[in-house]
Formats: C-alpha cells, sequence, structure tokens
C-alpha cells in the first residue's frame, strides 16, 4: 500500500495523538487523495493551516499526494517571512469580524466588551454560520474540528481549552489584534457600536442613586440600551485588564 510521512509543527501538535506529536509518522493511502483530505483526515482542520510542503515544495490544499511523498505542514506564521510560497488563504481579511458558534458563548460578552465585532446566534445551524462567515467576511471562532473542516470554510480559528481571559488572548495575539481593541464601544447585547449620549437626554432611564454619581453614558441605537460605568463595568473592566495585562 503507498505510503508518505508527515510532520506538523508547532500548535498544528495539539490536534494529534501523543505518539504522533513533534516527530515524523507515517500514513498509508489508498486511491487518489489529496493533501487537505489527508490532513483532515488526521484530525486538522485545514483552517488552522498556512504552509504545506511537499519535498520541500510549497503545493496548495488541491495538490495529489504520491507514493513516498515527505509532507510537512505548519500554522499561520507570525514572524517568518513567506511571502514567496504558496499561501492557502488570502490572510488576513480586509476588516476583522468574527461569527462565534455556539459552544464558546461565554466569551462573546467579553470580546464585544473589547470592542470586537462578533455576530452570535444561538440557533444557527453550522451552514448558516458558514453562510454568514462568507456573505460577511468573518472568521469562525469555534470548539468544533468539525465545523472548520467544511470545505466552504475559509477563514476560522479553533478555540483551544482554557479560561475565558487566555481563549480571548490567544484570539488577540493570533491576529495581533491589541492594535483594534476599543473598550466598551460595542453593545454587549446586539453587537453594535455604542455613541455617548447626554445625561440630561435619557435623564427619566436613569436610576436615582446612578444619576448622583455618574455623568458619562453611552447608548445602543439600535436595540435601545443605556450604559454606564457601574458594578457591571467594573466587573467587565478586571476582565478586560487581565485580558489585555
Amino acid at each position: 500500500m503507498p505510503e508518505v510521512i508527515f510532520r506538523f509543527y508547532e500548535e498544528l501538535n495539539d490536534f494529534l495523538p501523543a505518539q504522533r506529536r513533534k516527530r515524523d509518522f507515517q500514513v498509508d493511502f489508498k486511491g487518489r487523495e489529496s493533501v487537505k483530505d489527508m490532513i483532515e483526515a488526521l484530525g486538522v482542520p485545514h483552517t488552522e493551516v498556512d504552509l504545506i510542503l511537499v519535498n520541500g515544495k510549497s503545493v496548495d490544499f488541491r495538490c495529489i499526494i504520491q507514493d513516498k511523498d515527505r509532507i510537512s505542514v505548519y500554522p499561520t506564521f507570525e514572524s517568518l517571512d513567506i511571502k514567496d510560497v504558496t499561501h492557502l488563504r488570502e490572510i488576513p481579511l480586509r476588516q476583522t469580524r468574527f461569527i462565534a458558534d455556539i459552544n464558546i458563548r461565554d466569551i462573546v460578552k467579553y470580546m464585544r466588551a473589547l470592542g470586537l465585532d462578533v455576530y452570535y446566534d444561538a440557533s444557527l445551524s453550522p451552514r448558516e454560520i458558514i453562510r454568514i462567515s462568507k456573505r460577511e467576511n468573518r472568521t469562525i471562532l469555534t470548539k468544533s474540528r468539525k465545523l472548520l473542516k467544511f470545505s466552504d470554510v475559509t477563514h476560522g480559528i479553533f478555540i483551544r481549552p482554557g479560561t475565558t481571559v487566555e481563549q480571548i488572548r490567544g484570539i488577540i495575539d493570533y491576529l495581533s489584534l491589541r492594535g483594534l481593541i476599543e473598550p466598551f464601544s460595542r453593545c454587549l447585547q446586539c453587537n453594535k457600536p455604542l455613541v455617548g449620549v447626554s445625561k440630561d437626554r435619557i435623564l427619566e432611564r436613569i436610576p436615582l442613586k446612578t444619576r448622583e454619581f455618574c455623568d458619562e453614558y453611552s447608548y445602543c441605537k439600535a436595540c435601545d440600551r443605556i450604559y454606564w460605568k457601574g458594578t457591571h463595568y467594573i466587573k467587565i473592566r478586571k476582565v478586560i485588564d487581565a485580558i489585555l495585562g
């Protein structure tokens, strides 16, 4: 039976069983198979891969593997210049926007609190998430390898186990987003941008005790919510500081 040698690098090893991490290993195959199909059969979503070398030559996902090929698979490079090799997708998107799967709903509020555009609807099916991702150029955030293996997913990030702070910090650092952070500029409920609003304009909607200590307010035109720096703000601020610290 034909066979190839695989080697995965850096964080791609997280998707492999322990005996295959950070080492060469042999994989048997039969028939006509693309390198993308084999990579995903091994458990690595194609959205996590940025460079594939077959026998030292850069290839795309459509490359058909041959007997005795040696295949090296790399994640997104942060510092190494690989502009002259075959990138597997256009990175980054022109605008940094996300759509979150239901299995990471806990991080949505805090990402929005950082000012990041995160679409979330618990009722969406995987196919609907993919459709919105493509239509609005949104990167999918998910813990589902199965979702990221759909062939029409172009941009996605697999969220690894960890605390909310660790997971969001991982996304920010992975995509170098720190320069885009604008805390408390987006509605936590509906994701729309907030605008400043004068105290006098909303005076009747502010709790009496709040009027005494707070003079700055933000307003969401989309869902009619008002925000101010109360106890809820302080709790979220602590999480934001931990993420950015």
